[in-house]
């Protein structure tokens, strides 16, 4: 491949696949208005539906009607990231598709990581916290049976706000994991099925959940975990890769490869987001 063969688009497609395919909350989002952005600064103005009442009607009088417009969530592209790389001699080579394609990967992998963290890090506007535990009171893991005991209290807490059930997910570290490796009552990896989605950090099911690990779970002052739990009703998320291109470098024998991502995310269910914040003792 050289610069003259150098097809944006292709380079593109190849760019989201590896990153779709690596994220973990990523993957635990609604996408809903992502054609709608196009640059870093877009914004989004998602409408919410207002609860309507059910009211006693009273034969001679008028009835109330009810305005169906709620308060009206912003979602904003603020994030704007870069990769830039460089391959050596691409003109002379004739075979650096596969050396491209795997900086590529590697470029996407590391975009990956910046998103995931970006999305994790909307546990602060989570809607039901209550009873699960805070940064000065973190909830106490210590064995199978708590974090099994745990998850039922996180079910229980969405059940409390008429989460639907279907759908629901939770993202635990890898210590909280390794606890339900020990429980009976938790469907571990080692399944066809289950091997087969494990690249997106699905490790199985439990308690009405299906469960992800990932590294990048928030650790607050480094001992109390911010542990995600809900639908992916909860956070509408939106990506765009801005520009892909090639350029032959001036001062090197080299082609330069780079490309830009925008993306932005809201809460617009807060109800259908929980968080626990828990440690491990």
């Amino acid at each position: 491949m050289s610069i003259a063969t150098f097809i944006p688009t292709i380079w593109e497609a190849r760019l989201l696949a590896h990153l779709d395919k690596n994220l973990v909350y990523g993957n635990l989002v609604n996408r809903d208005y992502e054609g709608d952005i196009r640059q870093q600064g877009d914004t989004v103005k998602i409408n919410q539906i207002a609860d309507i009442t059910v009211k006693d009607y009273v034969k001679g009088k008028d009835i109330t009607i009810d305005d169906v417009d709620g308060t009206p969530t912003t979602l904003t592209v603020d994030q704007d990231k870069y990769f830039a790389f460089k391959v050596e001699d691409v003109d002379a080579a004739q075979a650096n598709v596969n050396l491209v394609d795997g900086a590529m990967n590697r470029a996407s992998y590391a975009m990956r990581d910046v998103v995931d963290r970006f999305i994790a890090g909307f546990h602060t506007d989570a809607g039901v916290t209550t009873g699960l535990g805070t940064d000065a009171t973190p909830l106490a893991i210590t064995s199978a049976t708590k974090a099994y005991e745990y998850l039922v209290d996180l079910k229980g807490a969405l059940d409390d706000e008429n989460v639907p059930a279907d759908g629901r997910f939770v993202v635990v570290p890898s210590q909280f994991y390794g606890y339900l490796l020990k429980d009976s009552r938790f469907v571990s990896a080692g399944t066809q099925k289950t091997d087969a989605v494990l690249a997106n950090g699905y490790i199985g099911t439990a308690a009405g959940f299906q469960i992800f690990q990932s590294n990048n779970v928030p650790n607050t002052d480094g001992s109390a975990y911010k542990i995600l739990a809900g639908t992916r009703a909860a956070i509408s998320f939106a990506q765009q890769i801005t520009s892909t291109e090639a350029l032959r470098m001036e001062k090197a024998f080299s082609d330069m490869v780079r490309g830009q991502l925008v993306f932005g995310a809201a809460v617009i269910q807060p109800k259908a987001l929980a968080c626990m914040t828990a440690n491990f003792k």
